[in-house]
């Protein structure tokens, strides 16, 4: 079992930044791919970005890409989420979830955490 907590969420204005922490706790690895997803009402769950256990592979959807910045710290157990130049669209629920395997589909994941709402004002 592994357990995602994320934080960092909040009210930031169009143009602004914010970095959002997804910590882990369980049987942790740095095997453990870490993927953020973001959901709005009404809509499925979005893929935004994924990272290797190692870090030394990302990817970024294309609507976030130049934006968003993954990045991780295994001696802390810590996935991060650096996030600048917000638009309103980037408002959301931001889940952060963990799987063995590479995968950019929600049901590819394993683990989720309880999510950090984000809101972006125009």
């Amino acid at each position: 079992q592994v357990q995602l907590v994320e934080s960092g969420g909040g009210l930031v204005q169009a143009g602004g930044s914010l970095r959002l922490s997804c910590a882990a706790s369980g049987r942790t690895g740095s095997y453990f791919y870490i993927g953020w997803f973001r959901q709005t009402p009404g809509k499925e769950r979005e893929f935004v970005v994924r990272i290797s256990g190692s870090g030394g592979s990302t990817y970024y959807a294309d609507s976030v890409k130049g934006r968003f910045t993954i990045s991780r710290d295994n001696a802390k157990n810590t996935v991060y989420l650096q996030m600048n130049s917000l638009k309103p669209e980037d408002t959301a629920i931001y889940y952060c979830a963990a799987t063995r395997y590479r995968s950019t589909s929600e049901s590819g994941y394993d683990y989720w955490g309880q999510g950090t709402q984000v809101t972006v004002s125009s």
